[in-house]
Parts: structure tokens; C-alpha cells; sequence
């Protein structure tokens, strides 16, 4: 059983940065596409950013363009978010989630198999 845990949630004051990661345990996870998801309070989880597992290429949604880089580390089995010029708007909890050998919409949640169990991500304002 894949085991995601995040970590480096807090609270940051609008226009700040904040860099979240997630730790793996499977020795494949050279072999996951590996995405980042948010949820707010009263709201629908959405997608946020994922980055495939064959090439490398990352994946945004148009509300984090320009301002998040997801990144990953085969060898540490690790995935990060960086998160540069923080709104408000942003506060969420945020999920990693891993899909196996997954090329397709990677904003899909039903499309990734393994889920972490969430850190705080607070902006104010």
C-alpha cells in the first residue's frame, strides 16, 4: 500500500511563498504521475498542479499559472509545490495524490490511486 504524507503547510501572509512537500514510500515511485489537489472549506476538492511520470512535464490549473511549480525527486521520493505570490484565495488543505504509470487529465481525483491526508494552507489577507 502506497503511503503519501505531506508536510510544510502553515500560515503565510497574502503575497507570500510557501513550499509543501509529500514523502513516498513505494521503491516505483519513479512510475507515478504525481499530482497536487486542494480543498477549502464548503467547497469541491480541485486540482491544482500535477507533473507526469515519464517526462517530466508539469501540469497547472489557470488559477496557479505562473505563481506554482511542482517539482519531484525520483531518487529522495519526493514531490513538492512551490507556491510563490499567495492569495488569500489559496487557503485550502492540500492533498498529494499518485497514479500508477497514469498518462491522461491528470485533474481527474478518480484518475489517481494513493491520496495523502492533507496539510493546512492559510493565506491571509
Amino acid at each position: 500500500q502506497e503511503q503519501l504524507v505531506e508536510s510544510g503547510g502553515g500560515l503565510v501572509q497574502a503575497g507570500g511563498s510557501l513550499r509543501v512537500s509529500c514523502a513516498a514510500s513505494r521503491l516505483t515511485f519513479s512510475s507515478y504521475a504525481l499530482g497536487w489537489f486542494r480543498q477549502a472549506p464548503g467547497s469541491e476538492r480541485e486540482f491544482v498542479a500535477a507533473i507526469s511520470w515519464s517526462d517530466g512535464a508539469t501540469y497547472y490549473a489557470d488559477s496557479v499559472k505562473g505563481r506554482f511549480t511542482i517539482s519531484r525527486d525520483n531518487a529522495k521520493k519526493m514531490v513538492y509545490l512551490q507556491m510563490n505570490s499567495l492569495k488569500p484565495e489559496d487557503t485550502a488543505v492540500y492533498y498529494c495524490a499518485a497514479a500508477y504509470r497514469f498518462s491522461g487529465d491528470y485533474s481527474l481525483g478518480h484518475n489517481y490511486h494513493y491520496w495523502g491526508q492533507g496539510t493546512q494552507v492559510t493565506v491571509s489577507s
